[in-house]
């Protein structure tokens, strides 16, 4: 993860020093305050957004005892105060973990998930979320994400300026505007590609304080992809699951891809694991999953028998 990020943060430095000198058109002091106040802000108010969007609230101790004495003993485990636990009422099986200065941490566990999932996977994606905070992927995640918008917002003023008026600089301003952009794109690649690190990462967290948390994280994982397919949902919700879906526990829009796997749920747990563990990728499986915040099932799932 940390040869990730220098990776994105030394190319940001590298096209902000290079291109935006050569163009002269931004102030290089100007822009990095603007930067730092933008990610401040999306920091601190992100988990209200987060809150409207999936209609989270806070989950009274009584409403479900056993389930905060879980959150409170994988807390412990894992060497972190113990957050707050919210439920989210949307039918999909899903968790996120969440959080600002202004919130405090927050782990949500949706309706769906409490509904489709047993006790002991509860548990294993709970471990999983706790993963996060521990790792601080929120903040990073939450960071990182805004480079690649910032980057294609300046190339794109920079080509309308360039289309603007017809001389030399402006259609310099243009070239660099197609720059800027194309390197947001890559720029993008890298964000997924840590975003699926960090899965894997809390994955082995869940594994590690929950007992045969392995197990328990792959069949609940399996069934929550199969759930999320068969659940139907509207264009306004499928919007709003796309605004945060890196702080999924799994990707709502993989769901279908990854379902096709997952042809008999009336298998039991273990034999559906099995039934996965024994397909292989496909080419388009691959691509598929270097566009995606989460890792393909098949191979997540491998990776978690290896930690069994």
């Amino acid at each position: 993860m940390a040869a990730t990020l220098a990776i994105i943060f030394g190319l940001s430095t590298l096209v902000f020093a290079v291109l935006l000198s050569l163009a002269g058109t931004f102030d290089l002091l100007t822009l990095g305050v603007i930067v730092v106040v933008m990610n401040l802000a999306q920091w601190l108010l992100a988990p209200y957004i987060v809150d409207a969007l999936y209609r989270v609230k806070p989950m009274a101790e009584t409403d479900n005892p056993q389930l905060h004495q879980t959150v409170k003993d994988l807390s412990m485990k894992s060497g972190i105060s113990m957050p707050k636990l919210m439920l989210s009422k949307i039918p999909l099986p899903n968790a996120f973990a969440y959080g600002s200065p202004l919130t405090g941490n927050r782990v949500a566990v949706t309706e769906g998930l409490l509904k489709n999932l047993n006790g002991g996977e509860v548990e294993a994606v709970i471990g999983h979320e706790l993963g996060h905070l521990k790792h601080r992927d929120v903040q990073t995640m939450m960071v990182v994400s805004f480079l690649p918008a910032l980057f294609y917002y300046i190339g794109f003023s920079l080509m309308w300026s360039g289309n603007a008026r017809n001389n030399r600089d402006s259609s310099n301003n243009a070239l660099f505007g197609i720059v800027f952009m194309a390197f947001s794109w890559i720029l993008n690649l890298f964000i997924l590609y840590l975003s699926r690190i960090r899965e894997y990462y809390a994955d082995r967290h869940s594994a590690t304080i929950v007992e045969n948390g392995a197990q328990k994280l792959s069949t609940g994982l399996a069934r929550i992809v199969h759930t999320t397919q068969r659940t139907s949902r509207s264009k306004q919700e499928q919007k709003n699951l796309n605004a945060f879906k890196a702080l999924f526990i799994a990707d709502p829009d993989k769901a279908t891809q990854d379902s096709v796997t997952l042809a008999t749920m009336e298998a039991s747990g273990q034999q559906l694991v099995q039934e996965i563990l024994a397909k292989e990728p496909t080419f388009a499986d691959r691509l598929i999953e270097a566009l995606s915040t989460h890792p393909n099932i098949v191979k997540r799932l491998h990776a978690l028998q290896e930690l069994s």
